[in-house]
C-alpha cells in the first residue's frame, strides 16, 4: 500500500489497526517533515485522520494534525500522543489532498498549511451568551447561550423576591423563554435577581450552543433573476453545460464595467444549487463583501456564510463550523475562503480576478486565485475568473485556449461607456483642475453623485524642511513620513511610527516645514472648500479601521445621503452606485513609478476600474483623468477603453523582457537587523543557487542579490534575489535542492515566494 493510499482511506478504515498503532502527524512549525507517534489503547477510537492531537515535541506539548496511520516506522523510541482534541474530523480526504498540493507547490510545511486553512478561533474558550429553547441556529460567535424560562412545576418561594425580580419573572412568564442578553437590555444589571429566581425554582437556566446570524441586522428585499442579454445568456449556457456534465472547466468571464457579470454569477450559482452542488465565491477585499453579500442574500435568502478578516476569531470559527456541518451552501469570502471546509463544490467564482490582494504576503504565500483553479480541478467544478481588466497572464492563457473565454463586451441595457477627458497637469500646482472643479460643481447642482479617486492617503505626501531641504523620514523604514492633519501627526504607513506635526526638522532643528504632494485627506479638504454644502465622504484605511465602517460608508452612497465619495483604490473596485455620473482621477500616473514590471498593468487596471464607476445607472457618465504624462500607453488605453491595444503592447514588452506569462518567477527575501549579516547571507544564498544551477543544468536566470526597493522596513535591512525560469519544473527543482543544502544564520530571515506579486 502506498503512502497516499494510507492517507486517503475512509474513516471506517482509518482506525489504528496496526500492531504498534502508529500515526503520522504534521506539526504547525516551519519544519519540512512530518512525525510519527504511537497511539495508546485508550485513544484508538479517537485518534482518526482529520483530528488534532496534543503531542510531546521536545520539551514542549504542541497541537499536531493527524494525517493517517502508517504501517511501519523506522524511528526508534516513538513517543505517544497525549490526547485527542476533537470529536469530529476537521478536514476530509479531498481537502487533505488539496493541502498537500498547496504545501508542495509553495514549498511550505504541511503543518503550517493546515494551520492556515483552519480558523484562527478554533481554540477560543466557550463564552456565555443566549439561545432559543429549541436551540435554533441564529449565527455568530461559538458560545453557550443561557435561557431563562418557567419550570414545569413551581416550587413555593422560600422568601419573597424583590420587586425587580418579580418584574423580571413576569417577563419570563410572558415570553416562555428569553435570552439573558435581552433581559439585561431591558432591566440593566440583573444577575442577582436571576440567581434568586433560579434558587427559588421560579426560573431555570439552560446553556446551548448557537450561531449568530451575520445578516440579521441587514434584511434584504427579495431579488428576482433578471432577463439576460445575448452575451450574458451565452456565458450562462456555457457554465451551465459544464455544471451539468460535472467536468472541470476554467472560464474567463471578461466583461466591461457594468456589463452584468454579477447576474451571470448569481444565475450560474442558482443552477449549481438546483443540481445539489455548492458554490464558493472569492472577492479581493472586505470592502466588496457587504454589497456582494447583500445581492446574494436578496437572491438566495439563507444558507450563506461569509469569511473575511473583518470577523472576530469566534465569528470566523462559527462560520467555519456552519460550513463544515453543511448548513451553508454558498460561501463568500476573501482569499482565505479558498480553504473553506465545503464539500460538493459545483462552482468557484473569483470576482475581480486581477486583484493583487488574492496573494498572501507572508507566512504561506499562496494565491487564492490560482488555488481556485487547483481546487476546482479536484472537485470537477466550474471555475469562473471574472474581471473587466483581467491579468495579462489570464488574457494570454485565454488566447492559448487554456481558459474558455466568455465575453461581455457591452454594458447592460445598452448604456454607453463614460466619456473620458485627459487633463495634463504639468506646470500646475492645483490638486483639482479647473475642468474637474467645473464638472463637480455642475454634478452637485444636478443632485447627482461623484467619486474622486487618489491612491494616496493622508493630507500631504510628506513634509520638507525649508531651511535644509530634507524631508521628514521614518527612522525604521526607507520612506518619508506622510502628514495627517486631522491626527496632527506625520506617520509611517509601514511601521506606524509617528511624530507630532508639523514639528521640527530632525536634521537641522528648523521649524518651518512645507507640505508637498497631496493625499485623500487634503483632497477632502479642497473639495469641502469647493462645495461647502456638499455631503462628502472619505474612504481610505484611516476612515475604515472600525468594524462595519466599510458598510456604513457604502450604505450612505447607496441611499443617496452622500454627494461625493473621496478615496483610495478601495473605492475603485466592484461598487455599483447608479447615481454616480462623474468620476475624477487625481495623479493618475502615481503607480507607474513603482519599481515593478507590472506597473503599467496595475495602472491600466486601476484606471479602467475607477473610470467604470461612472454612468452605471440611467444617466451617462463623465470622467476627468488628471496626469502629468497623459501619453503613457497605460493611461491612454484606459481613457480610450482600448483594452485590446493595451494587452497587445504589454505582452510584447513581457515577451522581450522575459517576464510572466513567458517565464515563471520565485523571489528570495533576505532580511535582518544587521546590514552586514543580511548582505553576507544574501551572497551565500546567491552563490549556492549558482552552483546548483550548474549542477542540475536547469534553465533558470538568477538576478541579484540586490537591495529591495524598500531597503529598510520596520528596522530590518532587506535584500532580494529574483529567479526567472523558463519552466515551473526547473524552478521548483532548483528551489527544492537549495532548501536541502542551505544554511541560514539565526539572525537572518529568508523567505521564498513562489509566483511573487509584490516586488517591493
Amino acid at each position: 500500500m502506498t503512502q497516499t493510499d494510507v492517507f486517503l482511506r475512509t474513516k471506517a478504515a482509518d482506525r489504528m489497526t496496526d500492531p504498534l498503532h502508529i500515526i503520522e502527524v504534521a506539526i504547525p512549525l516551519y519544519l519540512e517533515k512530518t512525525f510519527h507517534y504511537l497511539v495508546p489503547e485508550t485513544l484508538l477510537e479517537q485518534a482518526l485522520t482529520g483530528r488534532r492531537a496534543l503531542v510531546p515535541f521536545g520539551n514542549r506539548k504542541l497541537t499536531g494534525y493527524i494525517l493517517g496511520s502508517v504501517t511501519e516506522s523506522s524511528i526508534a523510541n516513538i513517543k505517544e500522543i497525549i490526547t485527542v482534541l476533537d470529536n469530529e474530523p476537521l478536514w476530509t480526504a479531498k481537502e487533505l489532498e488539496f493541502f498537500r498540493w498547496t504545501a508542495t507547490y509553495y514549498q511550505h510545511p504541511l503543518g503550517e498549511v493546515i494551520r492556515t486553512a483552519l480558523p484562527s478561533g478554533i481554540n477560543v474558550q466557550i463564552l456565555k451568551v443566549v439561545d432559543s429553547e429549541q436551540g435554533r441556529l441564529t449565527g455568530g460567535k461559538k458560545a453557550l447561550r443561557e435561557k431563562f424560562y418557567l419550570p414545569g412545576s413551581t416550587t413555593p418561594p422560600l422568601r419573597q423576591p424583590s420587586p425587580k425580580a418579580l418584574e423580571i419573572l413576569a417577563v419570563i412568564r410572558d415570553s416562555g423563554d428569553i435570552s439573558a442578553a435581552d433581559l439585561r437590555k431591558r432591566f440593566g444589571a440583573c444577575a442577582p435577581q436571576l440567581k434568586r429566581l433560579t434558587e427559588l425554582g421560579l426560573s431555570r437556566v439552560e446553556e446551548r450552543e448557537v450561531y449568530r446570524d451575520p445578516f440579521k441586522d441587514h434584511p434584504a428585499a427579495r431579488d428576482e433573476p433578471r432577463i439576460l442579454q445575448t452575451h450574458q445568456k451565452a456565458a450562462l449556457d456555457a457554465i451551465s453545460d459544464c455544471l451539468d456534465g460535472k467536468i472541470f472547466t476554467p472560464f474567463l468571464l471578461y466583461g466591461v464595467t457594468g456589463s452584468g457579470k454579477t447576474e451571470v454569477y448569481l444565475q450560474s450559482i442558482s443552477h449549481a444549487l438546483e443540481l445539489g452542488r455548492n458554490a464558493l465565491v472569492l472577492v479581493p477585499e472586505i470592502a466588496l463583501t457587504p454589497q456582494l453579500t447583500g445581492r446574494f442574500q436578496a437572491r438566495f435568502g439563507g444558507g450563506i456564510a461569509i469569511l473575511h478578516s473583518g470577523l472576530s476569531d469566534g465569528e470566523r470559527y462559527d462560520e467555519w463550523r456552519r460550513i463544515r456541518r453543511g448548513l451553508a451552501r454558498i460561501v463568500i469570502g476573501a482569499r482565505s475562503a479558498i480553504f473553506a471546509p465545503m464539500e460538493k463544490i459545483g462552482i468557484i467564482i473569483v470576482d475581480e480576478e486581477h486583484e493583487a490582494s488574492f496573494k498572501q504576503s507572508d507566512g504561506l504565500r499562496y494565491n487564492a486565485r490560482d488555488l481556485a483553479l487547483v481546487r476546482g480541478r479536484m472537485e470537477q467544478a466550474a471555475v469562473v475568473l471574472g474581471s473587466a481588466t483581467p491579468l495579462v497572464t489570464t488574457v494570454h492563457a485565454a488566447q492559448e485556449g487554456r481558459l474558455t473565454l466568455l465575453s461581455l463586451p457591452e454594458r447592460v441595457a445598452g448604456r454607453p461607456m463614460p466619456l473620458v477627458e485627459l487633463v495634463a497637469m504639468k506646470g500646475s500646482k492645483e490638486t483639482i483642475s479647473t475642468s474637474l472643479s467645473a464638472k463637480l460643481t455642475e454634478t452637485f447642482e444636478q443632485r447627482r453623485q461623484a467619486i474622486v479617486f487618489l491612491n494616496r492617503r493622508g493630507f500631504a505626501t510628506f513634509l520638507v524642511c525649508t531651511d535644509c531641504g530634507k524631508p521628514l523620514t521614518c527612522p525604521n523604514c526607507s520612506v518619508t513620513l506622510t502628514y495627517h492633519r486631522q491626527r496632527g501627526e506625520s506617520l509611517c504607513h509601514y511601521c506606524d511610527y509617528a511624530v507630532p506635526a508639523p514639528g521640527t526638522c530632525p536634521a537641522c532643528s528648523g521649524t518651518t516645514l512645507s507640505e508637498l504632494g497631496a493625499g485623500t485627506e487634503k483632497l477632502e479638504h479642497d473639495l469641502k472648500e469647493l462645495l461647502p454644502t456638499a455631503r462628502i465622504l472619505r474612504m481610505d484605511s484611516d476612515t475604515t479601521s472600525g468594524k462595519g465602517s466599510h458598510e456604513r460608508l457604502l450604505f450612505r452612497m447607496n441611499d443617496g445621503s452622500a454627494d461625493v465619495l473621496v478615496g483610495t483604490q478601495m473605492i475603485a473596485k466592484g461598487h455599483d452606485f447608479p447615481e454616480v455620473t462623474l468620476v475624477g482621477v487625481v495623479n493618475a500616473e502615481a503607480s507607474l513609478g513603482m519599481p515593478d514590471f507590472r506597473a503599467a498593468e496595475r495602472t491600466f487596471q486601476l484606471l479602467s476600474q475607477v473610470i467604470g464607476r461612472a454612468g452605471r445607472g440611467e444617466n451617462p457618465g463623465r470622467v476627468v483623468v488628471q496626469a502629468f504624462d497623459t501619453e503613457h500607453y497605460a493611461i491612454r488605453s484606459a481613457a480610450e477603453h482600448d483594452a485590446a491595444g493595451f494587452y497587445q503592447q504589454e505582452l510584447e514588452f513581457r515577451s522581450e523582457a522575459g517576464y510572466p506569462p513567458f517565464a515563471f518567477l520565485a523571489a528570495f527575501a533576505i532580511s535582518g537587523l544587521s546590514e552586514q549579516a543580511v548582505t553576507e547571507q544574501a551572497d551565500m544564498a546567491a552563490s549556492l543557487l549558482m552552483r546548483l544551477k550548474a549542477e542540475l543544468r536547469v534553465r533558470v536566470e538568477i538576478l541579484g542579490p540586490a537591495p529591495s526597493p524598500l531597503y529598510r522596513l520596520r528596522n530590518r535591512f532587506r535584500r532580494q534575489i529574483l529567479l526567472k525560469g523558463s519552466s515551473r519544473s526547473d524552478l521548483h527543482r532548483l528551489l527544492s535542492f537549495w532548501r536541502q543544502r542551505a544554511t541560514v544564520v539565526s539572525a537572518v530571515r529568508i523567505s521564498v515566494d513562489i509566483d511573487p506579486v509584490d516586488m517591493m
